[in-house]
């Protein structure tokens, strides 16, 4: 999917406006073409719509936090080698395990200056072998 001429594709998934509207404006900047969700819910709905080459995921969301969302793209065939990025206000060292082990790929603490988020991003992707 990472053809130079395809644009890699990103789903984010982050509930308050302004971040969402920042991080979309900067990532389409640096080249992604930019999916946005605003819940779990609607998260998993795109993703198996049109499974983006990476999420990123707040994991305090409405109506489905990003916990639940991602234990359910990575136990739906379609979905499960997408790899996901944690992108959260939660700083606390357990939580970096505990996304690990819900089967998130990495691990950002907001508040994240956008161009980190790209470098992680290009990380995530480059590293990513499919599952």
């Amino acid at each position: 999917m990472n053809n130079p001429q395809q644009k890699s594709r990103v789903l984010l998934v982050e509930d308050y406006d302004d971040a969402r509207e920042m991080y979309v404006e900067y990532l389409t900047f640096s080249g992604f073409e930019v999916a946005q969700a605003t819940n779990g819910l609607d998260a998993i709905q795109q993703a198996l719509e049109r499974p983006p080459d990476i999420v990123v995921m707040d994991l305090s969301l409405p109506q489905m936090d990003g916990w639940e969302a991602v234990r359910r793209l990575k136990a739906d065939a379609r979905t499960a080698g997408v790899p996901v990025l944690a992108l959260t206000g939660h700083a606390l060292a357990d939580f970096v395990r505990r996304a690990k082990d819900a089967g998130f790929n990495g691990f950002l603490t907001k508040p994240c200056l956008p161009e980190d988020l790209v470098i992680e991003i290009h990380k995530v992707l480059d590293g990513h072998t499919g599952q």
